[in-house]
């Protein structure tokens, strides 16, 4: 006997968990996204998560210590509850949340000033602009302002050019540590960190490795900043050598290891020019470490393809696929080893200069 099908019934509701908007609310909610953005951007700015102490607290004394109005303030809590940045209890006090912990400035894997970087004044111009770099794909900021992205910066938007230079600092600081952890050094004397910037991956390298000697090239304006450590006076002055330079036009630096970290996200043309100084400076043999992100690294598709489109806007560029990577990579006469994972949001690729 047969037993008839019992009527279709959705299956039941996580405890306290929303159910998920039909897809018509959900692009309604994509097509606000720039309210998120704003609201991030707000919070940061406001110092919201620094104000907020390890308990609840009410939006009265959250805004009287921020010098804000209570009920905007709530409002703006309340949208970036939706995504779990702050929580709301019961009582309308609101708490912090494993997000909103990283817009804390002294959080050691603070976000603040990413999320600055990324909705800075500029960006708000370029992004309506969108259609008009796909259809030319060129990038809208020469457009814009009359100059090339980073000149504008420096010389037009000092302010923003800070916070690239501290979003920049804060990611170097996050991922040198799973750099250095991730590379096997020990049987290299020398490693030289190309286009490295503040140079946090070679002063992990070098402390990981204390015989081994550094190198750290980069633009004049950025080593002049250097990490403390690599300075005179600093605990490894004695072992690195810092070299302004730009890596597209040369690199007189010997090495037996070259790391390339985020920086080949130029046109063809210029990421060509920067491994091929590579390998003319290092030679047969010298080892070749290229760290980026992907866009169709899984983990992190979303993140890496938005700044895709934003390297598409402000300067032309682009991030790899792995294909669009290793295809660069053989172009330039380099042999493949190895592509590892360095964290969730980047990987490495191994090479060597063929002898």
């Amino acid at each position: 006997m047969t037993t008839a099908p019992s009527p279709k019934r959705s299956a039941p509701l996580e405890q306290g968990a929303p159910p998920a908007p039909p897809p018509s609310m959900r692009l309604r909610e994509l097509a606000f996204g720039a309210a998120c953005a704003g609201a991030l951007r707000a919070a940061a700015r406001l110092g919201v998560a620094d104000a907020l102490g390890d308990g609840p607290m009410a939006v009265e004394d959250l805004a009287a210590a921020l010098k804000t109005e209570p009920k905007p303030l709530r409002r703006l809590l309340r949208a970036l509850s939706c995504y779990g940045v702050f929580a709301e209890r019961p009582d309308g006090a609101f708490t912090h949340t494993d997000m909103s912990r990283l817009l804390r400035e002294d959080d050691p894997n603070s976000l603040r000033y990413i999320t600055l970087w990324c909705t800075e004044a500029w960006t708000w111009d370029a992004w309506p602009k969108l259609d008009e770099a796909v259809r030319t794909g060129r990038n809208v900021v020469q457009d814009l302002y009359g100059k090339e992205f980073f000149v504008y910066l420096n010389e037009d938007a000092p302010e923003s050019a800070d916070v690239f230079n501290r979003a920049m600092t804060t990611s170097s600081r996050q991922s040198a540590q799973d750099v250095a952890e991730l590379l096997d050094l020990s049987g290299a004397k020398s490693v030289a960190d190309i286009g490295g910037g503040q140079g946090h991956v070679v002063a992990g390298l070098l402390e990981k490795y204390p015989a081994m000697h550094g190198t750290l090239l980069d633009l004049p304006r950025v080593v002049e900043n250097a990490d403390p450590r690599l300075r005179a006076g600093g605990p490894l002055a004695d072992r690195v050598r810092i070299v302004p330079g730009d890596c597209r036009e040369a690199i007189p630096v010997k090495a037996d290891v070259y790391i390339i970290k985020n920086i080949l996200e130029w046109d063809d043309d210029s990421t060509a020019r920067c491994l091929r100084n590579v390998i003319q400076a290092g030679g047969p043999k010298a080892r070749v470490v290229v760290i980026e992100n992907l866009v169709d690294d899984t983990p992190s598709m979303r993140f890496s393809t938005a700044m895709d489109l934003l390297l598409l806007l402000n300067v032309g560029g682009a991030k790899h696929t792995t294909d669009s990577m290793v295809g660069r990579l053989k172009a330039a006469g380099l042999v493949i080893d190895d592509i590892s994972p360095v964290n969730p949001y980047l990987h490495a690729f191994d090479c060597t200069v063929p002898a």
